[in-house]
């Protein structure tokens, strides 16, 4: 891998969704998030991370290095104990005892998950799955953070009625010939997500390099691509907005670069159902010491 990265970045992300549900709140029978103050609509930013750690599974197929922690079907206890094999640990080992004989065995247990795990080095994690043998991999603070999302404007969730031929049992298809149901679909919504990337945490966090830079900024343009379902509707990631700072502490506060990004809905629009109906704009004069760069 790469040198660490050198540089701190603030970023905005924007994407879109048409007759779909980006992110559905189990809470509320599945209904699109929604603040109900305002009405805005919210993703979280662990959906978002899901989205990202899909596409490099994708990518990398399990290659060495770019391992996903956070993975649907696999037990984290699987994951680390391929953490103390490779460091001369059997599972079932007396931990205890593992430790006495090298105290500084908690830190190579972190430094080989940051090595293995691109998500971990990423996002960071909380491995605490080793405690109870008095063995602990630590809190790794990753240099990646990510808000929630919100809608540039109101959305106005709908629910819509939908019916099925096929009959679910015998008795029921005495009785009637369709099944009825329901999906929740947001009509159109434009979303905007902030994000972070600390230069000084990654400096800390062995591993977070250039390559995984690129990498991630790859899998935010490429998120709802090979993420495509009936429930999701049509989404799209319409443009990736980076702010690099030429030191690794920054030149200046995040607020002011994400104060720098306008998106505004055009003036003879009423309700918006395309991002042409929006523009997007970028101040041209920016603190000293930070660029700017668009992706879409």
């Amino acid at each position: 891998m790469s040198e660490p990265i050198k540089n701190r970045y603030d970023f905005v992300i924007l994407f879109d969704v048409e007759n779909g549900n980006p992110n559905g709140d189990p809470d509320a029978g599945n209904m699109p998030r929604i603040d109900p103050e305002t009405g805005y609509g919210l993703v979280t930013d662990v959906c978002l991370k899901r989205k990202i750690r899909n596409y490099v599974e994708t990518l990398k197929e399990d290659e060495d290095g770019y391992r996903i922690y956070i993975k649907d079907g696999v037990p984290l206890n699987r994951s680390d104990a391929a953490a103390l094999t490779a460091c001369g640990l059997a599972p079932d080992e007396d931990l205890k005892k593992a430790k006495r004989s090298d105290p500084d065995i908690d830190r190579k247990l972190r430094d080989y998950m940051c090595a293995n795990f691109y998500d971990i080095r990423t996002f960071g994690a909380v491995m605490t799955t080793f405690v109870k043998g008095a063995l602990n991999c630590g809190q790794v603070r990753g240099p990646v953070q990510l808000s929630f999302a919100r809608s540039v404007d109101p959305i106005l969730p709908q629910e819509v009625t939908i019916t099925r031929v096929a009959i679910t049992t015998e008795a029921d298809a005495e009785k009637k010939g369709t099944e009825m149901g329901r999906k929740h679909i947001v009509p159109y919504g434009l979303y905007r997500a902030e994000g972070y990337v600390s230069a000084n945490l990654a400096r800390k966090t062995p591993g977070f390099s250039e390559d995984d830079r690129q990498l991630l900024w790859q899998a935010i343009l490429n998120m709802f691509e090979n993420d495509h379902s009936a429930a999701r509707g049509k989404m799209a990631v319409r443009e990736l907005i980076v702010f690099k700072h030429d030191s690794e502490l920054g030149n200046a506060p995040s607020y002011k670069l994400f104060d720098a990004v306008k998106v505004q809905r055009k003036e003879d629009v009423i309700a918006p159902r395309s991002y042409q109906d929006y523009t997007v704009t970028v101040a041209d004069t920016l603190p000293d010491g930070v660029t700017c760069e668009r992706f879409n």
